[in-house]
């Protein structure tokens, strides 16, 4: 078994969903008292908020690069980036480690394409659904066509993941507003969703959805325990 290098802290709450989750998948596949090797290295993600929110993904770049190294020096086999908007940074990680990096949009275009579904929305951040480095890398490598909500959509997600979902808040009315996102997504011909930021599987699940909902932060853990178990 691989040990599994964990960079977390973005925010903790899903964190914490990765670690649990890693560990219940590596238990159900080996049993007995078995649970997964890893390492973690927490960021501050006040820190890492106030630098998204200036675009200065330069200093992120050396933040994630920084992290990377830590999980490599302590043993890790591979690197999970646990967090969806971070991506970003995943050139500059990858051009610095010598361990594999495991991309959030290669295990989640992996399971997209099981389902062989060709159109899906993106929910998440705004720097996820309006950058470009998502949708194309599930466009390039898998062939599947991206939509995202449209502009005042795209800022109610953006603020109740900031507002609340980072900090373990949980509203109702929230939920709700999501619902109709989706249905409206789905008239737009969106076959599935995927739920782009690893915390809003906190607040949305399959039971809200007339859609496949594809929860990246379980798809990505599962993947990591996939590779490391190779």
């Amino acid at each position: 078994m691989k040990t599994i290098g964990l960079i977390g802290g973005m925010s903790w709450e899903s964190s914490a969903v990765y670690y649990a989750t890693i560990n219940r998948k590596i238990k159900e596949i080996l049993g007995g008292y078995h649970c997964a090797k890893s390492v973690m290295v927490t960021v501050d993600f006040a820190e890492i908020q106030d630098l998204q929110f200036k675009e200065d993904w330069r200093s992120l770049d050396q933040m994630m690069i920084g992290a990377a190294k830590q999980l490599e020096a302590a043993g890790a086999g591979l690197i999970v980036l646990c967090t969806n908007t971070m991506h970003l940074c995943s050139p500059a990680i990858i051009e610095n480690i010598s361990v594999p990096f495991l991309h959030i949009a290669q295990a989640t275009g992996e399971k997209i394409a099981e389902t062989r579904l060709k159109k899906v929305a993106l929910m998440g951040t705004r720097f996820t659904m309006e950058k470009d480095f998502y949708k194309s890398f599930l466009f390039n490598q898998f062939g599947i066509e991206v939509i995202i909500p449209d502009d005042n959509e795209r800022t109610l997600i953006h603020n109740t993941i900031y507002g609340e979902l980072v900090h373990g808040i949980v509203k109702n009315e929230s939920r709700e507003e999501f619902r109709k996102i989706i249905d409206h997504l789905e008239k737009r011909g969106a076959e599935g969703v995927i739920l782009g930021c690893t915390e809003i599987p906190l607040l949305i699940s399959q039971n809200d959805s007339p859609i496949p909902v594809f929860e990246t932060t379980i798809i990505h853990a599962e993947k990591a325990v996939e590779w490391a178990l190779k």
